[in-house]
């Protein structure tokens, strides 16, 4: 047995029966090309779900729109029951094509998207269902308030939003508690800095996606390159360990279809950054930024 295991990551605290480790996996790329139709392996996909368990992952984040639906399936193929593993599904998005991407918030359409990943997932109600996009044709308090109906009726546990600002989160948490936030977030891309920073002030798990983006800083004989070699590590390993390491709500979800980048993602929970060397990447980060 591998050191490996996403239990050293930490764990973070939806509720009192929704405790996750931090170190999650995104399902987005389990699907074919452009994140649509079938994989090109499907037994590979499914072997990296089965694996999922065995490394301590027990957080999955998906969409209704990956696939659109394939990627609900065959968690559905490969985990049920999804003993001790929390899934979390999103809707908002409509999908007219491979990396076709459309706003849909209408109420109507949100509430029923939720009724059919419980289908395809196999569930009577879902663990945590986030706002994919707030559609900016549809008036937001229509939106936010499908979500509480689906609070209210019992189809999902906790409810998230994606891609927002703080102002959004305000607006949201009027009408329901927002339990997470999933904004792209990682070593360079740090546009969602203050939104983190409001969910680490209210215990918002904040779910940042593309977690493992380095850039330009991963070039040999950078910064982040030295510093994986100290670690014998790979540079998106240490990337994501400095994501782990920037916030306690931190809930990063790398994704692959493959098992060999899952072991290698999982590992990253293991590597212990210093202070120092945390600053030195922050500020490294930062001054990318504008490159």
């Amino acid at each position: 047995m591998s050191r490996s295991n996403a239990a050293l990551s930490g764990t973070f605290t939806i509720d009192a029966e929704s405790r996750i480790n931090r170190l999650g996996f995104g399902a987005m790329r389990i699907t074919g090309k452009g994140i649509w139709g079938e994989p090109a392996d499907h037994a590979e996909a499914i072997r990296t779900l089965k694996r999922l368990p065995e490394l301590g992952v027990n957080f999955i984040d998906t969409a209704d729109s990956y696939g659109p639906n394939v990627s609900e399936e065959l968690i559905r193929e490969a985990l049920h029951p999804y003993d001790g593993m929390l899934i979390a599904t999103k809707a908002g998005l409509a999908r007219t094509g491979p990396d076709q991407w459309t706003p849909l918030g209408r109420p109507e359409y949100l509430i029923q998207q939720a009724y059919a990943s419980c289908r395809r997932l196999g569930v009577d109600q879902i663990d945590l269902w986030q706002l994919h996009r707030i559609d900016s044709k549809v008036p937001a308090d229509e939106q936010f308030s499908a979500v509480r109906k689906l609070l209210d009726d019992g189809i999902i546990r906790h409810a998230g939003l994606s891609e927002v600002s703080v102002a959004d989160i305000k607006a949201a948490s009027k009408h329901f508690k927002v339990a997470t936030v999933q904004n792209r977030y990682n070593l360079v891309d740090r546009t969602s800095e203050d939104v983190l920073d409001y969910c680490s002030e209210n215990d918002i798990g904040f779910i940042p996606w593309f977690p493992l983006a380095a850039g330009d800083l991963a070039k040999p004989g950078s910064l982040l390159d030295k510093m994986a070699s100290a670690h014998d590590a790979g540079p998106s390993q240490i990337a994501l360990a400095w994501v782990l390491k920037r916030s306690p709500v931190m809930l990063p979800i790398p994704g692959t279809s493959k098992v060999k980048h899952l072991e290698e993602n999982v590992a990253a929970a293991a590597i212990e950054l210093s202070d120092e060397e945390f600053a030195a990447l922050d500020t490294e980060g930062k001054a990318w930024k504008g490159h």
